[in-house]
């Protein structure tokens, strides 16, 4: 059982259930030790009320029924030889003078006691209709007792549990990336003291990252001011420099741009929600991107609602990671309805591919596959840019082994709505 309101519910029950058996257990016993004292002076008693044996039967059943209006019971006399002499109130059964013996008997109507008299007749004795014994009594007490906790405990341990399941949220939400997450604090007990924590705790991470995303937009920006310097003092130089060491000059800073300009757009996603959300033919959209790199993009038609400038980023993210590592082999754009709702967008590469044990970490920011460094390809955030784009539209990116060779990447989007027609885009 998962459910703490469950667990301490039932345990206060359990715990009733436990007194009340330990409670009837203990009574019984009682009642077992005494019960030969209670025989003997009930029977002492009934033989000073009731005549004698050879009194008229008249007499006796007269003593009875002063006997019956006090104890209000149901009472019948017999005599040594087991003959009913009088009887009061409901008739009890008949008695069978072979076996009977002084205690309880059941029978009809309820369970009856039998007592012998010191000179030699029986007396038997029931409750009437509506009266319980003293035992009942006692567990119609514990049942109550018991109905009374049960119904005063539920909302005790659910109040308790709820809040805790309120906190439960609260980490729930931090965890999935709302640093804005608190919980109410509510009463002065441990409970309330870890809600406290917790919202010392958010309120703090918060800031830590807040702090953080705002150190790395403004270094990335400032970067642009000595970058914009290199490019004028490498146009005013002309035809003086080398071309090769230009080239490769020009090379560089363009690469140092594109890092930067990443690290800006990694650094709005963390902090903002999408600027500007439209709907979006996404197979247009690949299409395009596509054809800036001489290649065809073809599958069904979908429509997403996002950011257009994000989208076509994560797709030219895609493609120049396949163009870098898939050899001569021109990438494959895809775009294919996988069910009601959804959309993938599936771009294949032709190389080596990537190990299973690689490819959940090259989506982490800076990860390079073992010599990417020294060769030069990439800077490592362009997967991570795919999967922040991608979860930034409710949806999700994953790496896996192409058919043959190479590797497949695939981003599942919500769709607007479906189109019936598939089309095909070059």
């Amino acid at each position: 059982m998962r459910r703490l309101y469950l667990q301490v519910y039932l345990t206060i029950i359990a715990i009733l259930v436990i007194f009340a058996i330990a409670a009837a257990i203990v009574w019984r016993a009682s009642d077992v030790t005494h019960v030969d004292d209670t025989f003997e002076m009930v029977t002492e008693y009934a033989g000073t009320v009731l005549p004698p044996v050879h009194a008229p039967a008249a007499q006796q059943r007269e003593a009875l029924e002063r006997l019956h209006r006090r104890l209000r019971v149901d009472l019948a006399l017999y005599g040594p030889d087991g003959r009913l002499t009088a009887a009061t109130g409901r008739p009890l059964p008949p008695l069978d003078i072979r076996r009977a013996e002084p205690g309880f008997f059941p029978g009809p109507g309820g369970p009856a006691w039998l007592l012998r008299l010191d000179d030699g007749r029986w007396l038997a004795a029931r409750l009437p209709r509506g009266r319980l014994r003293p035992g009942a009594w006692v567990l119609a007490s514990l049942l109550v007792v018991g109905f009374a906790v049960a119904i005063g405990a539920w909302p005790l341990a659910r109040r308790l549990t709820r809040r805790l399941e309120r906190l439960k949220g609260g980490v729930d939400r931090l965890g999935q990336g709302d640093l804005a997450a608190r919980v109410p604090v509510e009463g002065k007990d441990e409970i309330a003291a870890l809600a406290e924590s917790f919202n010392r705790s958010a309120a703090r991470i918060e800031e830590l990252v807040h702090a953080h995303k705002m150190l790395l937009a403004n270094a990335s920006h400032e970067l642009r001011t000595p970058l914009t310097r290199i490019n004028m003092a490498l146009a005013l130089i002309g035809a003086e420099a080398d071309p090769q060491r230009r080239a490769q000059l020009k090379a560089d800073i363009a690469e140092l741009d594109q890092l930067i300009e990443e690290l800006l757009l990694a650094s709005r996603l963390d902090a903002v929600a999408p600027e500007r959300s439209e709907e979006v033919d996404l197979l247009a959209l690949a299409a395009e991107e596509a054809a800036r790199d001489g290649l065809g993009a073809e599958g069904d038609a979908a429509t997403v609602r996002g950011e257009p400038t994000l989208l076509r980023r994560m797709i030219r993210n895609l493609i120049e990671n396949a163009r870098r590592h898939g050899g001569d082999n021109a990438p494959e754009v895809r775009l294919a309805r996988i069910a009601p709702g959804q959309v993938r967008l599936s771009v294949r590469d032709h190389g080596p591919g990537i190990p299973e044990s690689e490819r959940e970490k090259i989506f982490a920011p800076f990860y390079r596959l073992a010599g990417s460094a020294e060769t030069g390809k990439g800077s490592g955030l362009g997967l991570a840019l795919v999967r922040q784009i991608a979860r930034h539209h409710g949806g999700e990116v994953s790496c896996q082994a192409a058919d043959g060779s190479g590797s497949l990447f695939a981003v599942t989007l919500p769709t607007v709505h479906e189109t019936p027609k598939p089309r095909t885009r070059q």
